[in-house]
């Protein structure tokens, strides 16, 4: 018996798909203001970005590089921050239960760019890396907003101490 071209297609490209998604990487919407002004700055129109999954492979996170990563709170939700602090670093938190923090090994620390607009670490602490699913690569709509997610950290938040810098 002789399988359909067509048919035959579908059943090999729905497994390579499903392995891009997986290993490569994925287009996500943005939504909410937790990381303006660096995405959505116009909520009318709001950023999708490439969510990499394929960066992660190692777990080599840097501070200022935006990820996506499953909630803490709500493991069903997948939120878009910017990592400020890494394992060893001691940072000055923004209403955490403690004013000053070490971020323990295999952690991170989270944050939103608009501040005290955003659940992140300083909602629920540290999170695991092994949480973290993407790293933001680029802006892929709309057009006018094209433009790779340069890792930086926002001016008003400095590392107290650093094992690494």
């Amino acid at each position: 018996m002789r399988i359909p071209h067509f048919l035959r297609s579908v059943l090999i490209g729905i497994p390579v798909g499903i392995t891009f998604l997986d290993t490569v990487g994925y287009v996500a919407k943005v939504e909410g203001i937790s990381m303006q002004p660096a995405l959505n700055p116009d909520l009318k129109n709001p950023d999708y970005v490439f969510l990499n999954r394929w960066a992660i492979r190692t777990r080599d996170i840097q501070r200022g590089e935006i990820v996506s990563v499953i909630s803490p709170k709500s493991p069903s939700q997948t939120l878009i921050k910017r990592v400020v602090g890494l394992a060893g670093d001691i940072l000055h938190t923004r209403g955490y239960k403690s004013d000053y923090l070490q971020v323990p090994d295999g952690h991170c620390w989270l944050e939103g760019d608009h501040t005290g607009r955003s659940m992140d670490s300083n909602t629920f602490g540290p999170v695991s890396l092994g949480l973290i699913t993407a790293k933001a690569t680029c802006i892929v709509w709309p057009p006018n907003r094209w433009q790779y997610l340069e890792a930086s950290m926002p001016n008003q938040r400095t590392i107290l101490s650093s094992r690494r810098s």
